[in-house]
């Protein structure tokens, strides 16, 4: 089953980038990661088995807040 990898995230792997950096950040997801790199801001495209078997931890990047509905009243 697939980890729940959402674009913004943030991604810590287990082996760093050639630069030094640990982090990255997801721009797309699907059958396939677009990653850029937070410290040389290289972006990559890697194959979501291969990005998930490298992933230390998931960081959430800001939640978005729901903004009401058409048919919800907000109080003025």
């Amino acid at each position: 089953m697939p980890m729940d990898v959402r674009v913004g995230d943030v991604l810590r792997m287990k082996k760093a980038h050639p630069c030094g950096g640990f982090t990255w950040v997801v721009l797309r997801s699907g059958m396939d990661f677009r990653l850029r790199c937070e410290r040389c801001g290289r972006e990559v495209l890697v194959p979501r088995v291969k990005a998930e078997k490298g992933i230390r931890q998931i960081l959430r990047g800001p939640t978005q807040t729901e903004t009401p509905g058409p048919d919800e009243k907000t109080s003025k």
